[in-house]
């Protein structure tokens, strides 16, 4: 059970890999989605009439709809991408949402009706009455369910996700990193920061634009890339003073071509369980600046495949950009691509089926 794969999120991208791979392997499956999801090869779709809006009526009607198909399956797992009120196993992609609600301020008793119910839905997933078992995708991740929700242990599995070693590689540079400056207006004298992600508050844009403003050499550019309201940032860049160092790319689906224009990928995150873009950073050679807060911090070691910075605060996130800076970027490549080559589609694959085995005995 999930959102429409088609789209450009970082939960829609993991999904499809691991589903993917999983098809590959023989596994028989069953996707209940919304009504815009796409054929999948291999995989019966089921389209779901869902509520769009409000927002409040989407997250139940899908819920409602989802837990009806899923009974009349006769399924061995039913394992769930989103919140939902019956399954086996939910993978925990976005974290929880009591944690969001922490780390951006929110008084969760104070909020809408809206975060109310993602909140009371989570509730049951963790506390294990709907669900068998949870899947985590960082280490934080893990201990912050345990801890919020006093899951046991056991009932939590850490799996990481996966990435495209094929498409994201550090090769692009030499094939596209030229061709792309030269689309985006930027020549190789430029050092190019590259922030990609929907959310901008959640993924820490507001302290990136403010980092960047102090850091005054007019050949620094950030190339921002994601879906949003963009209005308050360009406002902030203007501020700042430096809106003519900002390109708004929107969504691209040749991110991989951005990546190989890059000199370093920047993802400050307030909140972030794990986040693609890590990943897919790394497996292209480009060096990482993030946030502890980040669940893909995990896997980048500052000085070496980047840098970690232990608030999203632009004097710490400025500092990190400038020791990367002063670092031969031909020293990250081959680090960085290193980093990423364990988390493969197969690895995530195979933790999964060790999990439905358990289940299944």
């Amino acid at each position: 059970m999930c959102r429409p794969l088609g789209s450009l999120g970082g939960v829609e991208t993991a999904t499809a890999g691991l589903l993917t791979e999983l098809v590959r392997r023989g596994h028989g499956i069953d996707l209940l989605s919304t009504r815009s999801q796409e054929d999948v090869p291999g995989v019966r779709v089921h389209r779901l009439p869902v509520v769009a809006q409000p927002s409040i009526l989407r997250v139940l009607s899908f819920a409602l709809s989802a837990r009806r198909v899923a009974a009349r399956g006769a399924y061995d797992v039913v394992q769930s991408h989103e919140r939902g009120l019956s399954q086996d196993i939910y993978r925990a992609g976005e974290g929880t949402h009591r944690a969001y609600l922490l780390a951006m301020g929110r008084d969760r008793v104070r909020v809408g009706p809206y975060h109310r119910i993602v909140c009371g839905l989570e509730k049951g997933i963790f506390e294990c009455r709907r669900a068998r078992h949870i899947v985590a995708i960082s280490r934080g991740g893990k201990a912050e369910i345990e801890r919020l929700y006093q899951t046991p242990p056991a009932a939590v599995s850490l799996i990481y996700n996966g990435v495209d070693l094929h498409r994201f590689h550090p090769d692009n540079r030499s094939r596209w990193g030229s061709v792309a400056r030269d689309a985006l207006g930027m020549d190789s004298s430029a050092w190019v920061v590259l922030f990609v992600g929907s959310g901008f508050e959640r993924k820490g844009l507001a302290p990136l634009l403010q980092a960047l403003g102090r850091i005054r050499d007019p050949r620094c550019r950030l190339l921002i890339v994601g879906k949003g309201d963009a209005r308050p940032y360009r406002e902030l860049a203007r501020r700042l003073g430096i809106e003519s160092r900002v390109l708004w790319l929107g969504q691209r689906r040749d991110v991989e071509r951005l990546y190989a224009a890059a000199d370093v990928v920047a993802l400050p995150a307030l909140y972030e369980p794990f986040g693609n873009v890590h990943l897919e950073a790394l497996a292209s050679g480009v060096p990482v600046l993030t946030s502890a807060r980040a669940g893909g911090s995990e896997v980048v070691s500052s000085g070496r495949t980047g840098w970690v910075v232990s608030e999203p605060s632009a004097d710490a996130i400025a500092g990190g950009l400038l020791a990367l800076r002063e670092t031969d970027r031909a020293a990250f490549v081959q680090a960085a691509r290193q980093a990423a080559e364990p988390f493969t589609y197969a690895a995530e694959a195979d933790a999964f089926e060790s999990v439905y085995r358990r289940l299944r005995r």
